[in-house]
């Protein structure tokens, strides 16, 4: 199963241990990392990435998250100061794309006071043990968080909103006095916009989805060269597990499309 895992350690030093686990776990078939980054916060309470997130597909969501919990992690002073409401709101946007929400981020904030750091790692966990067992040998704290379709769901809802939308303003035009029809007209213009930009969205998120799971199962693939027979089994299987999440992004993807061409051609 795609997770966000966060490891909270009681300092750098050990979060680069920290790191190296996962990285052992990984090299072991226990676990298959496809992204990290590290974040520190220091004495102030400031919190910074200390290691930027590995480049790619998989490393930009992971990346696109870091920076989004660096913002959300300084806290309510830190966001009321320096942060503006459409800051907030493109922060959780972020998360959002990401799979993650902001109870995630909470639950995380609330581990990591001053002097800690936490290793963020974008994962695929059969189960939790061999996680668990080596960070909390080094006094860790783990927080996981399955991987949600958040984008996918709102481009349907919002997708189908705008195609409702379009088509009750079309039965209002039918029956409107003469007066009001460049009124209605406008409105339709504007969810028709609207529209455009869910079936453009909706196209963008189907090429994206398709890079980052391309790059996964050229990961997972790359980890079962070196597996032993005993691994070799759970990583087919998280290979499939890839493979079966992109079908269902994809059609979830291809009713947004569809139901914002209908808004379009109405």
């Amino acid at each position: 199963m795609n997770k966000m895992l966060v490891a909270v350690f009681d300092s750098e030093v050990v979060a680069a241990e920290g790191f190296s686990a996962l990285k052992g776990l990984h090299n072991d078939g226990d676990i298959t990392v496809y992204a990290t980054a590290v974040l520190v916060k220091d004495a102030s309470g400031k919190v910074s990435i200390k290691q930027a997130a590995d480049q790619g597909p998989i490393g930009t969501g992971l990346g696109m998250l870091a920076g989004s919990m660096v913002g959300l992690l300084a806290g309510p002073v830190g966001l009321a100061v320096g942060a503006s409401m459409g800051t907030l709101t493109g922060l959780i946007f972020d998360l959002n794309k990401s799979g993650i929400d902001v109870q995630f981020v909470d639950d995380v904030s609330k581990a990591l006071s001053s002097g800690k750091a936490a290793v963020l790692a974008d994962v695929e966990e059969s189960w939790a043990v061999p996680v668990d067992t080596r960070v909390g040998k080094l006094g860790g704290m783990v927080f996981r968080r399955l991987r949600s379709e958040v984008v996918e769901d709102q481009l349907v809802r919002e997708s189908a909103a705008f195609q409702a939308e379009v088509k009750q303003l079309k039965e209002e035009m039918a029956q409107a006095r003469a007066e009001n029809k460049a009124a209605i007209q406008a409105q339709i213009d504007e969810a028709k916009k609207k529209a455009q930009v869910m079936q453009d969205q909706a196209k963008a998120r189907i090429d994206q989805t398709k890079r980052e799971a391309e790059a996964k199962i050229t990961a997972l693939q790359g980890q079962l060269k070196h597996a032993s027979d005993r691994q070799k089994a759970k990583i087919e299987k998280r290979i499939a597990e890839v493979k079966a999440d992109l079908e269902a992004r994809h059609a979830k993807l291809q009713q947004a499309g569809r139901l914002a061409k209908e808004a379009l051609t109405l």
